[in-house]
């Protein structure tokens, strides 16, 4: 597909400057632009490539100020990685779809299947589940008895929802996730551990993202929650009964552990992990690693570190711990001052 940045300015409410007959065709990075490609720049540390990129058009945040000329039309806009983020959807929503159901997929009779579906081959959908309109299921993925997959979802090859679950509608599941496996509940006995059969579910509300080899616990009781909105990136593991509020967002190996509540709008780094039966606030950022052992009751707040905590005091407590040795080798030489007197 082609089109001028003219026709772009104005799908993203822009200003060119530049030539808006200059036709685009495809995506590139900046740094990697070549002909016929939009680019975009957002982040000042990327400023420099834009007097040398190829990319036959950039958008760019309207308040930059460029020191030399470029070559490059640009089209200034209020955010420049918002709106790349929307021609990318445009771009994605524009590529023909997947339809048709494959003979070698696996369909229980007892089925409910919508129409304009995707069915990939060696796909198996069990008794009593039920697929909304549009859905697209890969090849080799699973869906239990009686779970439920909302419209225009889409499940990537080797996903695997159990039986019961819920996925809302847009939801969208990489490769590998398991949805509905059991949680992790054992009870001490005098010869082992006894499972705690784990009777309830996970609900997956609409518009969720959720990464490859993530793994989502069904609940012991009631229903493990996902709640609107939510993105979760790869190699993530949540526990049973776990509670994620909308529009939360979580980086690559991250972990929560059982029964605790995270709030709407939060965000947390990658490797962050998550004690059991603990409440997170609202818009509560978290950086890359931290520990979370308590409950964080205010809303807004960032922390880091193990176990996490206030970042700016962690930044303080960090610079002086970078001091330790010198701090150590100072105290033994007045230790020795004193022994001399």
């Amino acid at each position: 597909m082609e089109f001028t940045v003219q026709q772009i300015a104005q799908f993203v409410g822009g200003t060119i400057e530049g030539n808006p007959d200059a036709v685009v065709s495809t995506f590139a990075k900046i740094e990697e632009g070549q002909p016929g490609a939009i680019s975009f720049l957002s982040n000042p540390k990327y400023t420099h490539f834009i007097y040398d990129t190829q990319s036959t058009a950039v958008l760019i945040d309207e308040t930059v100020e460029l020191e030399h000329p470029v070559k490059t039309t640009l089209i200034r806009v209020s955010n420049a990685y918002e709106c790349v983020a929307r021609l990318l959807q445009m771009y994605e929503a524009a590529k023909p779809r997947k339809q048709g159901i494959s003979p070698k997929a696996d369909i229980a009779e007892s089925a409910t299947m919508g129409d304009n579906l995707y069915i990939g081959a060696f796909a198996v959908i069990g008794d009593g589940a039920t697929i909304g309109n549009n859905v697209q299921i890969y090849p080799n993925a699973v869906i239990g008895d009686n779970a439920v997959v909302g419209d225009d979802a889409i499940i990537y090859p080797n996903v695997t929802i159990y039986h019961h679950c819920v996925v809302g509608k847009r939801v969208i599941i990489h490769a590998g996730a398991v949805i509905g496996a059991d949680g992790f509940g054992f009870a001490p006995a005098e010869n082992g551990y006894d499972k705690i059969p784990q009777i309830g579910n996970v609900v997956i509300e609409d518009d969720v993202e959720i990464g490859a080899n993530t793994c989502i616990d069904r609940s012991t009781m009631g229903s493990t929650i996902i709640h609107k909105g939510v993105k979760l990136d790869n190699l993530i593991q949540v526990a049973h009964n776990v509670e994620i509020g909308e529009n939360t967002v979580m980086a690559a190996q991250g972990g929560i552990a059982g029964s605790t509540k995270v709030g709407q709008w939060c965000m947390f780094g990658g490797q962050v992990g998550m004690a059991g039966h603990i409440t997170i606030a609202d818009k509560t950022h978290v950086g890359a690693q931290a520990g979370i052992t308590n409950s964080i009751r205010k809303s807004g707040e960032t922390i880091i570190g193990s176990p996490a905590w206030d970042a700016k005091g962690f930044m303080k407590s960090a610079a002086l711990f970078r001091r330790l040795p010198d701090m150590y080798q100072q105290l033994n030489e007045i230790k020795k001052q004193l022994e001399q007197k």
